[in-house]
């Protein structure tokens, strides 16, 4: 592999950002220089940002591909293939899709088996035919009396590396607020506001029924496999309380602030959406991303259901004062890295993986200014 050097670029680095030059070989970091170098060749990235390459935890992108209409399934390979140009175009280089399994209704993606897949997956990885390093989220709906067997083609895969527990029954976590719910159910997914009140009649029989079993299954099965385990939309301490215990280390999407305290408090990192910050707020009613951040419990961003929010969060938490460009770059590269237990990655370290994007701030009409990803590197080969 070929030595690259970029020149006159804005390296954003662990505590600050200098203005210098950075050089790769065998695909690793091998120098960072301050000012300006009068080395000849490399590639002038005239005053551009230089970052780490973006690591997402939690991205439900690959499912909206494989699905992009209510009852539209699409081609496996095309979706993934897909997928990842998308998440490498918006700075990803590191991406841990998040797959969920459960689901009562059987019309549904998560209602229905993954082996294909997972095939999928494997075949492109193995012919080399992705962009981004693709890792696996398993999202795991306790309440859903089929969640066990659905999980069963995840056993011992070699990319499954997160696990997160989650109870989208309609009255508790995210969806307290039943309108929100309907919005949300009746709009993404298609039901009737007929279906919506009968699957909220049923719901709360499912979750008496499998959720503490199920939560039992897959918390012993992190255990024993030594794969990390998320808790999801934790409202209360009690919640946070009950994740800790059971080993989590990640608290995701907390609805509250005093969830999100809880879970400092107890050592859990706090992951919250990139399109929650970008909105200004929570779709769902819930606690604003900004407001974490701006009393020190926001640890992670999420893409969540837009990669493009990552990078577009970043800039927004920057532009509006609640973090340095330094910090807000944390949550999207070292933070999520060593929260996954990389710790070749998400920083500009010599040594380190030579994961890297390229960020040109564009001038607007309207006076804004738009973070615009020119070139992205995974170890060290361009791939976008």
């Amino acid at each position: 592999m070929t030595a690259t050097l970029f020149r006159n670029a804005r390296l954003v680095l662990p505590g600050e950002v200098l203005l210098g030059c950075l050089r790769t070989a065998d695909g690793r970091i091998a120098a960072l220089d301050c000012g300006a170098t009068g080395a000849p060749g490399g590639m002038d990235l005239d005053g551009d940002y230089l970052l780490p390459g973006l690591v997402e935890l939690h991205t439900d992108n690959f499912e909206r591909h494989l699905m992009p209409r209510p009852k539209v399934h699409w081609a496996e390979m095309p979706a993934l293939l897909g997928h990842d140009a998308e998440i490498a175009a918006a700075g990803i280089t590191t991406v841990f899709d998040a797959l969920g399994v459960g689901e009562a209704d059987t019309d549904s993606l998560r209602g229905a088996p993954w082996d294909r897949v997972l095939e999928a997956m494997d075949t492109a990885g193995a012919r080399d035919l992705l962009r981004a390093e693709h890792h696996l989220h398993v999202r795991c709906e306790l309440p859903a009396p089929n969640t066990i067997d659905l999980f069963t083609p995840f056993h011992g895969h070699p990319r499954l590396s997160l696990i997160s527990l989650m109870d989208h029954t309609p009255g508790q976590r995210q969806w307290e607020n039943l309108a929100q719910a309907r919005i949300y159910y009746t709009g993404k997914k298609g039901w009737s506001h007929e279906k919506f009140e009968r699957q909220v009649a049923h719901s709360a029989t499912l979750q008496a029924q499998y959720a503490q079993p199920h939560r039992a299954y897959f918390v012993d099965y992190c255990r024993t496999h030594g794969i990390a385990l998320a808790s999801h939309d934790d409202t209360t301490a009690a919640h946070v309380a009950q994740a800790h215990a059971e080993g989590a280390a990640l608290s995701e999407f907390p609805t509250t602030l005093a969830a999100a305290r809880a879970a400092h408090e107890r050592g859990l990192l706090t992951v919250m959406g990139g399109p929650n910050v970008v909105r200004g707020g929570s779709h769902s009613g819930n606690v604003a991303a900004a407001e974490l951040a701006r009393a020190g419990l926001l640890d992670i961003l999420s893409s969540d259901y837009v990669p493009g929010s990552l990078l577009s969060a970043v800039m927004q938490l920057v532009q509006d004062q609640v973090l340095a460009l330094h910090q807000a770059v944390a949550t999207v590269t070292c933070n999520p890295a060593r929260a996954a237990g990389m710790p070749d990655r998400g920083e500009l370290a010599p040594g380190l993986r030579a994961d890297l994007v390229q960020v040109h701030m564009a001038e607007l009409p309207d006076g804004n200014r738009q973070a615009v990803v020119r070139g992205v590197w995974r170890e060290g080969r361009r791939v976008l």
